[in-house]
């Protein structure tokens, strides 16, 4: 191949990760548990930008039981990030090992 091509293709690829990360910046998924007591939501980079929970949920003797459903909330937004992720740069990423993301 002419090493010509190749950087101009190494200048489309950034392009195209550059857009890529713009993207995830733009998801917004929540995960919840609990019978929604407790929601997480996770931007496209797996950060936490917001948690609710329920007034019910906050009972200072079982503090183990919220922690556990803030785990759960943010183990399921994890999940629907991936899925965001998937749906909306899969085509973009196919065949590079993103870790995390299966595409």
């Amino acid at each position: 191949m002419n090493p010509f091509e190749m950087l101009k293709d190494l200048g489309s690829l950034k392009e195209q990760l550059q857009k890529a990360q713009e993207e995830l910046s733009t998801i917004r998924v929540t995960g919840t548990s609990g019978g929604n007591m407790v929601a997480v939501t996770l931007n496209g980079k797996f950060e936490m930008v917001d948690i609710q929970l329920d007034p019910i949920c906050v009972d200072n003797r079982d503090v183990p039981m919220l922690q556990d459903l803030i785990r759960s909330a943010h183990h399921a937004a994890i999940e629907k990030a991936q899925e965001a992720i998937k749906g909306r740069l899969g085509p973009m990423v196919g065949g590079l090992n993103i870790p995390g993301l299966n595409v």
